[in-house]
């Protein structure tokens, strides 16, 4: 390409005064009506022609193309009637548009499938966040302009004055119906956090496009359960009692029926999950008698700020009589038929710690406390010689509860409490500190008392003496029970012999009576672990059979587990889906939540222009919706209108490269030189006239 340029041979103001003063002598000449000035004026424009020295350049020029970028949406909603299919005509003919087009480049960007979203903590429709990285390398002066392939349903749209990714006009292209009718279920208000045993309340909505309407039948199924059906008023807030039955994870699943002729049933559905947390457990430790031990039990407990605890000593059997007055032995009274009778069934944990029949409690209480467990309360008994006496608390109707039964034998030769096969893979006492598995003996200090029971159907998780169980426990209909046949325990807090996991031991015997949910020693859990859904199972006797596993978009898939230690199995699968999985072993059953359970894709998912708008009309793109056709591709100049009825424009920026750079002089210098002189002697002839 061929230019005019100056290459000036002195400074440009020095070139510009005598530009000045040429003009003045010129203008003094006219007004002086001067002979031959029109020579002189020419003479001195050659002069200063050949001092600015004007030059020809000539430019080689690499044409650089503009950038059109496409992204298209290929979000869940996508899914919904012919939106992928119209997607998919609408880039084939802007493909073969662009194709017929000179000095533009074209660039597809793919963005809100399921991979972008497994990736990290995305929330909704995210595509300017694809589209910022796609042209991060494209300068803005070659952006032909945008357009976005999508159902509006978008939610990362640059904010109003925001700074945006891209330049040109954006366009976008509607993949949906117009006036589309859909039914969905939204969530109002929520707890993260709750009681367990009490009732929490949440607020939700039915909101239907088609416009308010009766009542709209709803299902809830909580933690996987029995269905519950109610009916909720379309368009209003409505509010459900949910009690939290257990602590961690309360999974309450909804879903409103749907309505004919709407988009997806997806979003008729909702899930809740809300954490149950324990109030302050009540915990009843009755010790029958001061002993090394007793402190034991109530440093531990008293240590846990989550355990209210009420401690009694009996100090004197009732038998005695030394005529010692009452108010000089103890402060309060031992208050039997308040805590046995009025109270009982607030206590979520009784301790009797080497306590023997002494008349204290009448025998009606004892019923109670079996009645008590047998409807789902929980007894431990720390057991002493006293149990293998006639005054043990087996000769009580508790009896009945309990798994042991003694054999009036007690062994007082140093032993270390050793793990049975079944409480190698039992939760209370499985991968216990020290238990030495595999080894000849465990790395755990000695005990040198132990009671000989036999066993009426307990699991045996640790034994002592003759292989005799040292810790048995039941279950006992809805309750549980557990005994500790020795009274030693005492000596691993010590530190005697090397100590032992004493704390350890009895928070895992207390917390499994008290029905924790960890500590369950035959269940099936399931948790998301990173992009995987991690199964495991906890069981006392071995068991390989497979299990079944529900995707939230309801497929099936059969997984065996892997053999582990400490009763566990396991094994872990892709968790490419979003919403709740569903495993199940044909006897117990989990549910794990994966990702947002509620997420914004699913929140509306009507084609819509309303999120875009304020961006197309800033940017001076246009819409179109492809049930009417694709629209005209145009390319348009610069600060021309860039869309119109039918069509889309895009920017013809012009840019270029130079790849090289000649110049010559416009007028050769002799040629100034004789101009110059020439017109000087046509002006001096003139003057001599």
């Amino acid at each position: 390409m061929l230019t005019v340029d100056f290459a000036p041979l002195f400074p440009p103001a020095l070139l510009g005064a005598l530009a000045g003063i040429a003009l003045l002598l010129v203008l003094f000449g006219a007004w002086k009506r001067a002979r031959g000035l029109a020579w002189r004026s020419a003479a001195m424009a050659a002069i200063l022609a050949g001092l600015f020295n004007p030059v020809i350049v000539e430019e080689e020029r690499e044409i650089r193309p503009d950038v059109l970028t496409v992204v298209i949406d290929e979000s869940t909603s996508q899914e919904i009637g012919e939106r992928n299919a119209r997607t998919a005509e609408a880039l084939s003919r802007i493909e073969e548009t662009v194709a017929g087009m000179r000095d533009l480049e074209l660039r597809t960007v793919r963005a809100g499938g399921v991979q972008e979203q497994a990736t990290g903590p995305v929330d909704g429709t995210q595509l300017f966040r694809a589209l910022g990285r796609a042209v991060a390398d494209v300068p803005r002066s070659r952006m032909a302009g945008t357009i976005v392939i999508t159902d509006g349903q978008v939610h990362d749209v640059p904010a109003p004055g925001g700074t945006l990714p891209f330049a040109g006009p954006l366009h976008v292209m509607l993949t949906g119906e117009r006036d589309e009718i859909d039914r969905r279920l939204v969530i109002v208000q929520a707890p993260k956090f709750g009681i367990v045993g009490k009732e929490v309340e949440l607020k939700v909505r039915v909101e239907d496009t088609a416009g308010p309407g009766a009542n709209v039948p709803l299902t809830l199924v909580q933690d996987g359960g029995a269905a519950r059906r109610i009916t909720v008023p379309a368009g209003r807030d409505h509010t459900i009692r949910m009690k939290l039955d257990h602590a961690g994870d309360n999974i309450l699943q909804m879903e409103a029926a749907s309505t004919p002729g709407e988009l997806t049933e997806v979003n008729n559905r909702a899930v809740i999950a809300i954490n149950g947390v324990r109030e302050r457990l009540r915990v009843l430790l009755v010790s029958g008698e001061p002993h090394p031990g007793e402190r034991v039990w109530r440093n531990l407990l008293k240590a846990d700020p989550s355990v209210d605890l009420v401690h009694f000593t009996i100090l004197r059997p009732p038998e005695k009589q030394d005529m010692t007055p009452v108010r000089e032995l103890s402060l309060i009274a031992f208050p039997i038929r308040e805590l046995f009778e009025v109270k009982l069934n607030e206590f979520d944990l009784i301790i009797f710690d080497r306590y023997r029949r002494r008349g204290v409690l009448p025998s009606i209480y004892y019923d109670n406390i079996a009645r008590y467990v047998e409807a789902g309360g929980a007894v431990l008994e720390a057991a002493g010689p006293e149990f293998a006496s006639p005054d043990s608390l087996y000769q009580t109707p508790l009896g009945r509860v309990l798994p042991g039964e003694p054999t009036g034998k007690v062994f007082s030769h140093a032993v270390r409490p050793r793990l049975t096969e079944t409480g190698q893979r039992h939760t209370v006492t499985a991968d216990l500190p020290g238990a030495g598995i595999g080894e000849e003996l465990p790395r755990w200090g000695k005990w040198f008392r132990h009671i000989s029971v036999s066993n009426r159907g307990g699991l045996s998780l640790m034994s002592g003496q003759e292989n005799q169980p040292m810790l048995l426990v039941s279950r006992v209909k809805e309750g549980r029970v557990a005994q500790l046949l020795s009274d030693h325990i005492w000596l691993w807090a010590r530190g005697y012999n090397g100590g032992g996991p004493h704390s350890e031991l009895l928070r895992r015997v207390a917390h499994w009576l008290m029905k924790e949910p960890e500590l369950e020693e035959n269940a099936l859990r399931a948790e998301r672990e990173g992009a995987n859904l991690a199964i495991t199972r906890r069981s006392v006797e071995p068991d390989d059979s497979p299990v079944t596993v529900t995707t939230p978009s309801g497929r099936r898939v059969s997984v065996t587990l892997k053999p582990g230690i400490g009763g566990r199995s396991k094994a872990t699968i892709p968790a490419t889906e979003t919403g709740i999985f569903r495993v199940e072993d044909g006897k117990h059953t989990a549910l794990a939540a994966v990702g947002n359970l509620n997420p914004l894709e699913f929140a509306d998912m009507r084609t819509t222009e309303t999120r875009f708008a304020r961006l197309v009309e800033t940017t001076g793109g246009g819409f179109a919706w492809l049930t009417d056709g694709a629209p005209e591709l145009r390319r348009v100049r610069a600060g021309r209108l860039t869309a119109g009825r039918n069509w889309m424009g895009l920017v013809e920026n012009r840019n270029y490269s130079v790849k090289s750079v000649r110049e010559a002089p416009l007028l050769p210098a002799l040629a100034l030189l004789l101009l110059g002189l020439g017109t000087l002697v046509l002006a001096w002839r003139a003057e001599g006239r």
